[in-house]
């Protein structure tokens, strides 16, 4: 026997059977949601980057660069494990479009989410650029230009084009005077007139109030004081020897003396290998043979660090004129007013050359 609902006149087994049918059904669409916001989820949140060890990874992506590089500059290192769904959430989130250049740093676990907002955001790491031990810009350019994305011929260049200096304001400036060897902090795809700019930057930071008031009390300019520290670096590594032996160059100076400092005819023969200048060697012809030339030389003979340059700001006041490389090797000078007693001493460190057979 049939029942029927005494409104609608649908038999009320019936209409049972139906509400079942489709509250199952809600049921499963409801749990189909639930796992596909799931899956989503994963894909968005999941952790979808392996590093070696866990260890944090570096990556370059240079300036230009489009989507397929990017994926080879990350798969070619295994970073990313499953693939598509990198690709998939990169192209939800525009990546391809929005690729910024520079040094980004991937940590073990991140998720696609974390990625690529990374990489569209440009949210890149600075790198430490460092410089010092350098003989001139060429040099300099190099190890700068292994550091940042600008090469070193870019460098060079850029600074070889007067132009560019006179833009910067430093047109007067010779260029091997305008860097100060430190360790700076700098984007990866830096330009190479980004560089300079920063150099710029920095000299005129570094030669403050105080430091042009000591140049100006030694009777030096800026760059002057940058030449004679060049020659004061090449003299020694012992920092706390430093303002005595500048001292000697600046009483010369001061007496219209000769500097005649050996690592100045070291640099004009070209030759940083020798240990022993000899007295032939005294005689080359170049305006940086201060054995031959009165004054500074015309430029720096290396590109002196900032202890030498304090060095001669802050230079010791004996007046001594003479000084000579002390016969322990210890790596230390003494140093005397007169020649006579600097002919002694320097009688005793040729012997010690001598005897450990060091002739040049």
């Amino acid at each position: 026997m049939a029942y029927y609902h005494s409104k609608y006149g649908l038999p009320t087994k019936g209409r049972s059977r139906f509400r079942r049918f489709l509250f199952r059904l809600l049921f499963i669409l409801i749990l189909l949601v639930i796992i596909s916001g799931y899956f989503v989820y994963q894909v968005i949140n999941g952790p979808n980057v392996w590093t070696p060890e866990g260890k944090a990874v570096s990556i370059y992506v240079p300036t230009g660069a489009n989507f397929g590089q990017l994926k080879d500059i990350l798969y070619g290192r295994g970073l990313v494990i499953h693939r598509k769904n990198f690709e998939w959430w990169a192209q939800k989130r525009k990546l391809p479009e929005l690729i910024k250049p520079g040094r980004y740093i991937l940590v073990n676990d991140m998720t696609n989410n974390q990625l690529v907002d990374m990489l569209r955001a440009g949210k890149q790491v600075p790198v430490n650029v460092t410089f010092n031990n350098v003989r001139d810009i060429y040099q300099l350019a190099g190890k700068v230009g292994r550091q940042i994305e600008a090469d070193s011929a870019s460098i060079v260049n850029y600074l070889n084009d007067s132009s560019n200096l006179v833009k910067a304001g430093i047109g007067s400036i010779p260029v091997s005077t305008l860097f100060i060897p430190n360790t700076y902090r700098f984007y990866w795809n830096t330009t190479a007139k980004e560089f300079v700019d920063r150099v710029v930057k920095e000299y005129r930071r570094f030669w403050n109030k105080s430091r042009r008031e000591k140049a100006h009390a030694a009777g030096l300019t800026p760059t002057q004081v940058v030449i004679l520290a060049s020659i004061v670096e090449k003299e020694t590594n012992k920092n706390d020897e430093k303002p005595r032996i500048a001292s000697v160059y600046i009483n010369r100076l001061h007496e219209g003396w000769r500097l005649q400092a050996d690592p100045t005819v070291i640099y004009a023969l070209g030759n940083p290998k020798i240990h022993r200048v000899l007295n032939v060697q005294k005689k080359i012809d170049s305006p940086y043979n201060t054995y031959r030339h009165r004054g500074l030389p015309p430029g720096p003979i290396c590109i002196p660090s900032i202890s030498s340059i304090d060095a001669v700001l802050n230079y010791d006041k004996p007046h001594f004129l003479y000084f000579c490389a002390k016969s322990d090797m210890s790596g230390y000078h003494v140093f005397s007013e007169t020649n006579r007693m600097h002919q002694k001493n320097a009688q005793k460190y040729q012997k010690a050359l001598d005897e450990m057979r060091i002739y040049r």
